[in-house]
Formats: C-alpha cells, structure tokens, sequence
C-alpha cells in the first residue's frame, strides 16, 4: 500500500507540473515546443532509473553487520531526502502562476534550457524522492513493490490527464494535505526502522529494548505486526509492537518537528492574506 501511495502522489505532481506547462503552451500557441518537456521528462526518469539500479546493485554487496548499517543509512537518508521533498511541496503546492512565468520568461528570452531544466529538475526530484523511498520500504518491509508501484504510476497519470480534459474535478488542497500526512507517517515509520537497524548493528545504543510488548504469541494473531491487521498498520503507520525505547522517541520527535513545522507555516501564510 505504501508504494502505491508514494508512486501516485510523485507521479501526480510530475504529472501536473508536466500538465501546466503544457496546457500553457497551447495556450500561447507555442505547442512547438512540447518536445523539450517530453525530453526533460524523459531523461529525468532514466535518471531515475540508473539510479535505483545502481542503489541495487550497491546494496546486494553487503551482509551481515554491513548490511544493517547500510540499511539503517539508507532509511535515514530517505527520510531526511522525503522530509525536504514534502515541506517543498507544501511550500509550492499552490504556484502554479509561478510555473507558468517561469515558462513564459524562459521562451520569451528564447532560452530554451530553462523550459528544459524546469521539467528535468522537477521530474528528478521526484524520480530521487520515489526511489530512495521504494528502496527504504524494500529493506524496511522485505516485499515485493513493483506491482502497486506501477499501478500507482498507471492510476496518478490517468486521473492527471482526466482532470486537466475536465472529466473529473477534486480539491487539490485536500488532495496534497493528506497524502503530505500520510508521507510523513511513513517517514516517521521508517526512521525508526533505520534506528532499529542501527541499534542491532551497535551504531547505536539499546538502552531499553522493549518498551512494550504487545505482540501476541502466535504470529497468526491479526494484531501481531506480521498478522493480518498489524501488517497493514506496519505498512502505513510504522507500527511495531515491541519497539525499542530510542526507536519510540525517534518516531515521535519527527511526528512533532514535521508537523509543528507544517501547522506553523499554515499559520503564517493565514496571518499574510489577512494583512493584505
């Protein structure tokens, strides 16, 4: 469920990005250059690509104490990377107008690179945010990703064409408010899954291994964190029923600078349009 989640709200925001630039230059009639955001695009995501492979390949050359603190690095970097990502997005969900001057400045002035870049930089930051998070939920959950994964790419690109041709409409503050939540959830799970994997490399220290116990003896048992239920909330919360005390604080630290950050910064942009 996670990596359908990632998948489609990355694509979705290439794919509107991907959508304002192009819907402006029909609009401007300037349709002639479409061909520079398709090839901004389609490097982007060769980049993309190669990069995976090679986080792949690096990553299959390690065992035992290695392995585990080249995963718990991993997590770590994913979560720090995501984390900028996310406060970027809320930052920018609304600026739209911005693209398109961004757009129009760069052909008016017949520089061609910037309209290249723009797509480029924008569609390689996602493509880096989604395989840096894919590869945490491969190490953090042990499981197979490739087929929500895509149907999160196939679903995020079919509704961001329906909505720009106007055959569905939706609240796109509401859109980005929860998936940014849910994101920062997932981040929150993973950076104590980083911390766990560090904590049994002995990067870290224990100090109290379990600070509850709450898992069931039979791991059939739907709240077990490998049962039915749990597994769902070990996906899409970080849930672990016997984590370690550093593991809960961890957690709970990012819970609270995240969103502190999130509902302060909401506060401001409230308190700026009622001065205007």
């Amino acid at each position: 469920m996670q990596e359908f989640i990632i998948t489609f709200r990355e694509t979705f925001e290439v794919a509107l990005i991907a959508g304002i630039v192009l819907s402006f230059l029909k609009r401007t009639k300037q349709s002639r250059h479409n061909i520079i955001v398709y090839s901004g695009i389609g490097l982007a995501v060769a980049v993309s690509i190669v990069l995976a492979l090679i986080i792949n390949q690096v990553a299959g050359g390690f065992s035992g104490e290695t392995e585990e603190i080249f995963e718990g690095i991993m997590m770590y970097l994913s979560v720090i990377f995501l984390s900028f990502m996310i406060l970027w997005t809320i930052k920018h969900k609304h600026h739209v107008k911005e693209i398109e001057e961004h757009v129009a400045t760069d052909l008016n002035a017949n520089y061609k690179t910037g309209l290249f870049l723009l797509i480029f930089v924008a569609v390689l930051r996602e493509g880096i945010e989604t395989v840096l998070f894919l590869r945490g939920i491969i190490v953090a959950y042990e499981k197979s990703i490739l087929a929500f994964s895509l149907l999160g790419i196939v679903a995020a690109v079919a509704i961001a064409w329906a909505l720009f041709k106007g055959m569905v409409r939706f609240n796109m503050k509401k859109f980005f408010n929860i998936s940014s939540t849910l994101l920062i959830l997932f981040a929150a799970g993973l950076l104590a899954h980083g911390t766990h994997e560090l904590q049994e490399a002995g990067i870290l220290p224990v100090v109290v291994e379990h600070l509850w116990d709450i898992n069931p003896e039979s791991i059939t048992h739907p709240l077990h964190e490998k049962g039915v239920v749990g597994s769902v909330f070990k996906s899409l919360f970080g849930y672990n029923g016997n984590p370690s005390l550093i593991e809960v604080l961890s957690y709970l630290a990012f819970l609270l600078i995240t969103l502190g950050w999130w509902r302060n910064y909401e506060k401001q942009q409230e308190l700026k349009a009622i001065s205007v």
